[in-house]
């Protein structure tokens, strides 16, 4: 009998971790929300629209310091960066001027 109550207390031991781990993971509240499609709908809405202003607010910094740094580097009158963005300067003029 002490053999089956050691194999016991084992098994015991394995389940109260696999509780603790479960719960850990947060797994009630996921069995909860597949419960609620609504409320899952809901949070998903809702986490897209931050992921969107958030990449909407991080590309116009980097584009704004890419403009900053390009400014800088084009007052520096550097003969090679000076005539690629000459050459941009054209290019957009030209489409502009073509898109009339």
């Amino acid at each position: 009998m002490t053999e089956e109550q050691g194999l016991m207390d084992s098994l015991k031991g394995k389940l109260e971790q696999a509780m603790y781990a479960l719960n850990k993971a947060g797994i009630a509240e996921m069995v909860e929300l597949y419960r609620r499609p609504g409320k899952m709908l809901w949070f998903n809405f809702i986490g897209g629209l931050a992921r969107g202003f958030g990449m909407a607010v991080g590309f116009t910094v980097i584009g704004g310091v890419f403009l900053l740094l390009l400014a800088r580097i084009a007052s520096l009158n550097l003969p090679i960066i000076g005539e690629f963005v000459a050459d941009v300067a054209r290019i957009v003029q030209n489409e502009l001027r073509l898109s009339r």
